[in-house]
Order: structure tokens, then C-alpha cells, then sequence
């Protein structure tokens, strides 16, 4: 059985769809959503990174996590997963978006666990009816490939390369990925019924 993956959290994204609000700070179950999904990354692997915009207000939440920051002042997806393969000391790295806010450790050790069981170099998850989704685990075989990415489509042309091992999460929860007010507004009333 293969080691638990480090997990890499991307947070150096600016929101801006948000319209001055930092969507990493809406709150869920009480806590900032980035602080959600760091807690959430901890519990479930001895490695977590996230990677950060420099001098960043985020930072001030994660003061007694033991979480490894890594700073990137460029706000590309591509250089987030570059500064992470390189900070990473795992023989695999998770990737999850800390936007995503029905993401949680019991999702995060569901794919960690699935990961272990597989023999592939990736795994994605999917929605409970299949739909490609987040997160996503790449082997450090493939950490060269991850290291020489540019732009904002994240790995998709890695795991072109290399079609994952799927598993799927309960309901729609590897999608749900909040970029505006009004779909924070939106997805409040749909938790609240």
C-alpha cells in the first residue's frame, strides 16, 4: 500500500470575481473557508502546503497551523502547483482548491485512502454520478511534468497525459467551486433548507 499523500492547498488566487470580497474568508460551519480546508488537509496528512500571495492577509489565519507556506507572488494556477511540487517531500501530492467549500477531511481521506489502494501515477474525484472533479493526486514520477507548467489551466494537460484513477464523492461536493456573491447567496439558501 502506497503512502498518504502531502496535500497541496491552493490559495494565492485573488477572487476576483468576488467584487472586493475574498471568498477564502466566508465563513462555513463558523470557521474562514481557507482555515476549513487547511484543518481539513492536517488531519489527514503529516505534509500539508499551502501556497499563499505574498504579504497576504490570509497568512494571519494560519499562524498556529503546521501547515508549510509557500509564497507565490504570481497568481497563476500553474505557478501555485509549481511552488508546491517543489516544497513537496511526499512520494505524491494532493491538490485541493481551498475554494471548494463542500470539501471537507472526510472527502480529502476518502481520496487519500483511494489513492493508497491504486497502482495508477493519478487519481481524480468525481461527483457521486462520475463528473470529473477535485481533488486530484499525482505521483512524483510526475512531479518533472507538474514543475514545467504555465497559465491558469492547472494540470490538465498532465492528466491528458495520464487519465486518472477515478473516485467518486457523495453528491455533487467535487464541483461546488463558489466564485461569486451571488453563487455564495445562492448556495447558503440551497444548505439552509
Amino acid at each position: 500500500m502506497r503512502a498518504i499523500p502531502a496535500i497541496l492547498v491552493l490559495a494565492a488566487g485573488a477572487s476576483s470575481r468576488m467584487r472586493g470580497a475574498d471568498k477564502l474568508l466566508e465563513e462555513i460551519d463558523g470557521l474562514p473557508l481557507l482555515l476549513r480546508a487547511v484543518r481539513a488537509a492536517c488531519s489527514v496528512t503529516p505534509e500539508t502546503i499551502v501556497a499563499l500571495p505574498p504579504s497576504s492577509a490570509r497568512r494571519a489565519l494560519l499562524r498556529d497551523s503546521p501547515a508549510r507556506i509557500v509564497e507565490v507572488p504570481e497568481r497563476a494556477m500553474s505557478a501555485s502547483i509549481r511552488a508546491g511540487v517543489a516544497a513537496c517531500e511526499s512520494a505524491a501530492l494532493m491538490i485541493h482548491l481551498a475554494d471548494m467549500p463542500e470539501i471537507g477531511a472526510a472527502d480529502l481521506r476518502t481520496v487519500a485512502r483511494a489513492w493508497q489502494e491504486t497502482t495508477g501515477p493519478t487519481l481524480r474525484a468525481t461527483s457521486e454520478d462520475g463528473r470529473p472533479g477535485q481533488p486530484v493526486v499525482f505521483d512524483r514520477t510526475l512531479f518533472p511534468a507538474l514543475a514545467v507548467l504555465s497559465g491558469d489551466d492547472g494540470a490538465r494537460s498532465v492528466l491528458r497525459a495520464h487519465p486518472p484513477a477515478l473516485v467518486a464523492l457523495p453528491e455533487t461536493r467535487a464541483l461546488v467551486d463558489l466564485d461569486t456573491p451571488e453563487a455564495w447567496v445562492a448556495w447558503r439558501a440551497a444548505r439552509s433548507r
